[in-house]
């Protein structure tokens, strides 16, 4: 199977034409094209950790032979983790998770056939032994690439060191709000 669009952490959009230049670590899936407003966030992510990822559409409904092959064949590519977001009744990742023993993080995403993105999250995290979909908040596609970076980066010293960096400058950028705050009159308590 030759996925739609593959990119590295230093391509600039996932529809990119340029082969890429590394096998891709992360799969990122969705049902539809509507998704990739939301699932964009987890390839912005991954190009932040120069990560090599793909992007592509496998809907379980529409495409269902296209999902059990990319499901299947996902190892065998080079693929490690998959990111799948779906709404409403959100089959996609449970579905690809029947089909590869590779983590599947699941991103529900509040679509327009969804009860506010709760009908995903109840698909997702409600999933049977032994089949497991690890799940993230409505439309969290970016802590799905956190996730997924995580995962990557207990083999991988170079992921390990992002990861601490990228957690300094979330506490870095809260101290700052932090003093802007003091500077403005706001008193805390700690």
């Amino acid at each position: 199977m030759i996925p739609d669009s593959s990119a590295t952490g230093s391509s600039s959009m996932p529809d990119d034409d340029r082969p890429a230049l590394e096998t891709p670590l992360v799969g990122i899936i969705m049902g539809s094209k509507s998704d990739l407003r939301i699932m964009s966030a987890a390839s912005d992510m991954l190009r932040q950790f120069n990560i090599p990822f793909e992007i592509t559409l496998v809907s379980p409904h529409r495409t269902p032979h296209r999902m059990v092959e990319y499901a299947e064949n996902a190892r065998k590519r080079g693929l490690r983790v998959l990111i799948a977001g779906g709404g409403g009744a959100a089959h996609l990742p449970g579905m690809v998770a029947a089909f590869t023993t590779l983590p599947v993080i699941g991103v529900p995403i509040n679509s327009t056939l969804s009860i506010q993105g709760l009908d995903s999250i109840l698909s997702m995290i409600q999933m049977p032994n032994g089949v497991p979909v690890a799940t993230v908040g409505v439309d969290s596609a970016a802590n799905a690439a956190v996730l997924a970076t995580q995962m990557l980066a207990i083999n991988n010293a170079r992921l390990a060191d992002a990861l601490e960096k990228y957690r300094t400058t979330l506490k870095d950028r809260v101290m700052r709000t932090i003093e802007e705050l003091r500077k403005g009159g706001f008193q805390d308590d700690v």
